[in-house]
């Protein structure tokens, strides 16, 4: 397969241009250069709150130097809190064009909807003459999460993407799997996977802290609609979780906008650091899906029992049903039929090989359901991270 060369050296199976409001009072303008663009590969992304936040910013300056994206047009109200000369630095020290439109110095709604529409076709011309060239397994990063969990996702569609994850890492390609508040019960089943010691304790910290997150909330990542669909338990929903990270051993943990270097199985700890500021940290999957996009991952993985028909801005999502009745109602949003194993048609390894194959085909460029569907869903709000220590990134392999 060929990828799109960046200058850090990293390389995109896309090359999308962003339009990136930094305040609620942007996105409007920023939205409508979009849907006026006549560009397909013409994103939108956005920050809608105002007080500024260092994770959003991180997440921001991950998600406009990813290597899917080949140019960025920042879209400012004028006055916001969020640093738009620092992610415009950023995306410059990153080696791609990069322009800003700040609403109130450029005469209002429509007069910066014509400079934005100006300017992405400038930002188009020039990610255009990315250099395509061969780009290995080893190169990629896959993220997964499910959604929608029932009582097949954990027979079926998490243990396939599991089979997958351990070929990519034979490959020696990143996979990322995260959601340690829906792995409460499985610490220290992951913690004996770890590849030292001290990683294994920093995942057990990870998860007990989303415990403790979820108990001061009140809220729990068990919902009305998995025991609808025939979860009986939180530790039943946590196994099945757990089973998309295959049987690797896991090689770090990191936390949203961290983008590992070297091959290999990472968890992602998506649970806010201190005291509960923000509101639930796993309210929407696509939040999730973003923040692994910003640690780098090129596709996401994303297993549904119930059904979701979400994509994501920026990278391609994968969607993996393992629910017979979920597939055939939602066939067209459904990527990998996982319900043969549940009709005894398959086995989880072989649809664990089909996953893998669509992989990487998508990574050739063939579009995912969401892709041509045009979902691009994205979500970034609130959140507070601590930087993690030495011992969540051992250097052995």
């Amino acid at each position: 397969m060929k990828g799109y060369l960046r200058a850090d050296g990293r390389k995109g199976i896309r090359n999308v241009i962003l339009v990136t409001y930094l305040v609620e009072c942007a996105h409007h303008v920023a939205r409508s250069v979009v849907a006026d663009s006549t560009d397909d590969e013409v994103q939108l992304i956005g920050f809608p709150g105002c007080y500024p936040n260092e994770y959003s910013l991180k997440i921001m300056e991950g998600l406009c130097s990813h290597p899917n994206v080949g140019g960025v047009l920042i879209v400012s109200l004028g006055c916001e809190g969020f640093n738009r000369e620092q992610l415009a630095k950023t995306v410059e020290a990153s080696g791609r064009p990069v322009e800003t439109l700040v609403i109130q110095q450029s005469g209002g709604t429509r007069k910066t909807i014509e400079a934005g529409l100006s300017s992405v076709s400038r930002l188009r011309e020039i990610a255009d003459q990315t250099e395509l060239v061969p780009m290995a397994m080893n190169e990629l990063v896959v993220g997964t999460i499910c959604g929608g969990s029932d009582g097949t996702s954990g027979i079926g569609a998490n243990p396939a993407v599991g089979r997958c994850f351990d070929k990519l890492i034979e490959d020696d390609a990143i996979c990322m799997f995260e959601e340690t508040g829906e792995l409460i019960g499985c610490e220290q089943i992951m913690a004996e996977r770890a590849i030292t010691p001290e990683l294994g304790v920093e995942i057990i910290k990870s998860v007990e802290k989303a415990e403790d997150y979820y108990t001061r909330m009140g809220y729990g990542s068990f919902a009305p609609g998995n025991a609808e669909g025939g979860l009986s338990t939180q530790e039943e929903k946590s196994m099945g979780a757990y089973a998309k990270s295959g049987s690797s051993k896991i090689h770090g943990l990191i936390k949203p906008g961290d983008i590992p270097t070297q091959g290999g199985l990472y968890l992602m700890d998506v649970v806010p650091d201190g005291d509960p500021m923000f509101g639930f940290p796993n309210i929407v999957d696509s939040a999730e899906i973003v923040e692994m996009i910003a640690s780098g991952s090129h596709i996401i993985l994303f297993t549904t029992g119930r059904g979701s028909v979400v994509g994501s801005a920026i990278s391609p999502v994968i969607k993996v049903c393992a629910n017979p009745e979920t597939y055939e109602n939602l066939s067209e949003d459904m990527d990998i039929n996982a319900g043969k194993v549940i009709n005894g048609e398959a086995t989880v390894d072989q649809v664990g090989e089909e996953i893998y194959q669509l992989v990487t085909e998508v990574a050739q460029g063939k579009q995912s359901k969401s892709e041509e569907l045009g979902h691009q869903e994205f979500v970034l709000t609130y959140k507070k991270f601590e930087g993690i220590g030495p011992s969540c990134l051992p250097t052995i392999r």
